[in-house]
């Protein structure tokens, strides 16, 4: 076949030689304003330890670079230019699905990144045949990364290295994309090189050295998809010439062949995100993620609420039309999310309770002693009094269930963990929902 093209520039992931004279970093060492605690593990260019901020008490994941990787005289220079990229973004990202940078340090003899402390491990630990999450964890972890990609591709960011090992876990579906080191970064004014990645998760068009886009990404989010849910790579090979030979000519073997009880609609959205060409490939994360929600519909259980059901019934919120999606998603993940059947008590009076709720679909209302009070149609919240009040009262009055209804709870615990901004702009919102509740009780008094 000629030239391989996938063995012409730096490969990644040669590990390098960490035997050298070089102490270790012992737990209770400082490094800046960071107390190191144990290790969180050791890749090809250093460590990533558990660490404390001494100025805030925040605990961190500090990724610190042995010294040795920037004088190796055969990759050196690369890894050093990765690490300044994904050090540059330290403040840039903020989403619920990325790994939020908090600070970094690159200096002649020391270089290290802290960054937010996910200790779910990654995605790695769910890639064989006895490993394998639930199929509708599946599409729902890769639809939340669909959101992220979105997000840092609007920054004018190409992640450049989507594999499992760079998606951690932090709780159940909830995800981040981690390590911007191999990412090209389309805002400064000259695109920087980088390289494909992982072999077996690069776009052909990678390995041909072409110039990377948002597709190349999601070529490989799709083999990590792929990956996911058979247990297996979608190419396999002993030598690089072949994986390559796999990766430019060869079509995957559909999902549901390798793992018969995935059903045939899965090979669709499976095998498009995989497409040779990135033109045939979805044309947009928006589009993607569309078709993973479609699936994950179709694969969850009825009385779980899909991802993209709660994102989309925030937005038809008209009291949260300021917040970003970035800030949406932060609250759908705050919330309880289940469904109710009609005549279902949502709330009853004269229960103690502090939490707040959202009707996202349906509708309900609101009766005291048997006599209706009110309607709650969906995008309304209710129950924000009992919030307001901190639970210093019991409830005044029920709500129920007219139609089939999906809910969202939130207690306040949850809300404490959120930004500062969006519990600001949510508090604005439930007080705004608040006074024409009000409004209209008066006028109703008044006739």
């Amino acid at each position: 076949m000629g030239t391989d093209p996938i063995l012409h520039g730096p490969i990644l992931h040669k590990p390098f030689d960490m035997s050298g004279t070089s102490a270790p970093i012992a737990p209770g060492q400082q490094v800046g304003k960071y107390r190191l605690g144990k290790s969180l593990g050791t890749g090809s260019s250093g460590t990533v330890y558990e660490a404390v901020d001494t100025f805030t008490g925040r605990a961190i994941a500090l990724k610190i670079v042995d010294p040795r990787v920037f004088q190796d005289s055969e990759f050196g220079s690369a890894r050093r230019a990765q690490f300044v990229r994904e050090a540059s973004l330290a403040g840039r990202l903020i989403h619920p699905h990325v790994v939020t940078l908090l600070d970094a340090v690159v200096e002649h003899d020391r270089a290290y990144i802290a960054m937010e402390l996910i200790t779910g491990g990654d995605l790695s630990q769910h890639i064989t045949p006895e490993t394998l999450l639930p199929v509708p964890d599946v599409f729902e972890i890769c639809y939340n990364c669909c959101g992220a990609l979105d997000y840092t591709t609007r920054a004018g960011i190409i992640h450049c290295d989507i594999k499992p090992a760079n998606i951690l876990i932090a709780d159940g579906n909830d995800v981040r994309v981690t390590d911007f080191g191999a990412a090209v970064l389309h805002t400064t004014k000259v695109v920087q090189a980088a390289d494909f990645g992982s072999p077996y998760y690069a776009a052909p068009e990678r390995i041909l050295r072409e110039p990377p886009t948002y597709l190349s990404d999601m070529y490989s989010l799709g083999a990590v998809l792929y990956q996911l849910l058979t247990g297996r790579r979608p190419f396999l090979a002993d030598r690089i010439e072949e994986l390559v030979e796999k990766i430019l000519y060869k079509e995957p073997e559909p999902p549901s062949r390798v793992r018969p009880e995935l059903p045939s609609v899965v090979d669709r959205v499976v095998l498009r995100a995989l497409k040779k060409k990135p033109e045939e490939r979805y044309g947009s994360w928006a589009e993607f993620a569309f078709e993973l929600a479609e699936i994950s519909r179709q694969v969850l259980s009825p009385e779980v609420v899909p991802e993209a059901d709660k994102l989309k019934a925030l937005k038809r919120v008209d009291a949260l039309e300021s917040l970003s999606d970035a800030e949406l998603w932060e609250l759908a993940k705050a919330g309880r999310w289940s469904r109710a059947k009609a005549e279902a008590v949502l709330v009853r009076e004269d229960d103690p309770g502090s939490h707040f709720f959202l009707l996202a679909s349906g509708s309900a209302k609101v009766v005291r002693h048997d006599r209706l009070l009110n309607l709650i149609r969906a995008g309304e919240f209710f129950g924000e009094m009992a919030y307001f009040l901190e639970g210093r009262q019991h409830r005044h009055a029920s709500v129920v269930a007219i139609k089939d209804a999906v809910i969202a709870e939130f207690a306040p615990e949850a809300l404490e963990r959120m930004s500062l901004e969006v519990r600001l702009l949510l508090t604005r919102a439930l007080a705004r929902n608040l006074v024409e509740r009000l409004t209209l009780a008066n006028e109703r008094i008044a006739d």
